[in-house]
């Protein structure tokens, strides 16, 4: 991609870096990455030569003596510039070129094989973006495979938040306390989400969140754990053309309403679920549903044979057991991950027990 030229008095700038032999780092960069001459001087002896290519303005400065430097280079198709993906070039100048591809989503296969609790800590709230407040759920993050983010805005009103999307292989976002107001692509005009709704946000809808109530509560559940947002400066929400059934990296959007929501059994003898939808419209990368106790109580010990759990509690109390452990308590607030084909049980159930509940396959 080239670089638009600068209108007249417009300023412009470059990346400076260092170059012992101009000739060669201008070979490289011209032929090997497909970089524009924009300027070399002086012509006798050139000592400086300015480049354009792959959306940046490189200044070679022979009189430079700071670092070389690393471009990140992201494209189609990696083997083009004769690398691997993530695999460095280094310049005789000395910049590497780290070049990665395109859209790539990649779920590390590792994981922690143990059940992890996190109890809520009134002072593990960090800052986060467009002034949200955040606090990690998973420590470890399952080896980078999964995140999980209890997220608050305490004061509410307009949110500082701007036309963004997601390189993720799954993401879903459920409302715990207050209301917000969201627009996404192609899904028509803004609506909220309350205490109990969810949505899974497909991969690279772009979307925007708009105001809130004082208060807001909201978890996020994200794979894998690290994943880039992007701000898209030109498309304006919501868009013109509605298309509420499109599909964005193979994946519907889903809204979930908690007020129109049907109660069936769950797996769980003493338990319902409503089913939000989202396993089907992920067709099957993760699945999102709420689940509550209503008793009478089943203490034997089950287990999920090829997917991993994590539940949030909502409301209530309970004990997690497993085999050859002590009981854990749990209560709102806290979260649990369980590895496929551990046996678990909740147990002493408190009446109002709740929990949000996402499933992941061991591999997708």
């Amino acid at each position: 991609m080239d670089l638009r030229a600068p209108a007249p008095n417009e300023p412009s700038a470059s990346v400076v870096l260092p170059c012992a032999r101009l000739e060669e780092a201008l070979a490289f960069f011209q032929e090997r990455l497909g970089f524009r001459l924009d300027s070399i001087f002086p012509a006798d002896a050139p000592r400086v030569a300015v480049l354009e290519g792959l959306g940046v303005r490189v200044r070679l400065d022979t009189a430079f003596d700071g670092e070389p430097g690393t471009l990140f280079v992201e494209c189609d198709d990696p083997t083009a510039l004769g690398v691997e993906d993530g695999a460095p070039l280094v310049a005789p100048n000395g910049t590497r070129i780290v070049v990665a591809a395109r859209g790539a989503v990649r779920v590390p296969e590792a994981f922690e094989p143990r059940v992890i609790v996190h109890t809520h800590d009134a002072h593990a709230w960090n800052a986060g973006r467009a002034g949200m407040e955040y606090r990690d759920l998973i420590p470890g993050r399952l080896g980078g495979r999964l995140i999980a983010s209890h997220i608050r805005i305490p004061h509410g009103g307009p949110v500082p938040d701007y036309v963004h999307y997601h390189r993720v292989g799954f993401q879903a976002i459920l409302c715990l306390r207050g209301w917000v107001r969201v627009v996404y692509e192609d899904q028509g005009e803004p609506f909220e989400l309350r205490a109990g709704d969810c949505v899974l946000q497909p991969p690279e809808i772009r979307h925007r969140v708009l105001e809130c109530s004082d208060g807001l509560e909201v978890l996020e559940v994200s794979s894998p754990a690290e994943h880039p947002t992007f701000a898209d400066p030109v498309l304006t929400l919501p868009n013109a053309s509605g298309d509420p059934s499109r599909e964005f990296g193979g994946q519907c959007f889903v809204r979930h309403a908690a007020s129109n929501a049907t109660w069936t059994s769950d797996r769980r003898p003493g338990f319902e679920a409503r089913d939000t939808g989202i396993g089907a419209a992920t067709r099957g990368v993760a699945d999102v549903r709420a689940v509550r106790f209503r008793g009478p109580e089943e203490r034997a010990l089950r287990a999920d044979a090829d997917a991993l759990a994590f539940a949030f509690v909502t409301a209530g109390t309970c004990d997690l057991e497993r085999e050859a452990d002590a009981p854990v308590p749990l209560r709102a607030g806290d979260a649990v991950v369980v590895p496929a084909a551990e046996p678990y049980a909740f147990a002493r159930c408190s009446a109002d027990l709740a929990f949000a509940e996402v499933t992941l396959p061991m591999r997708f």
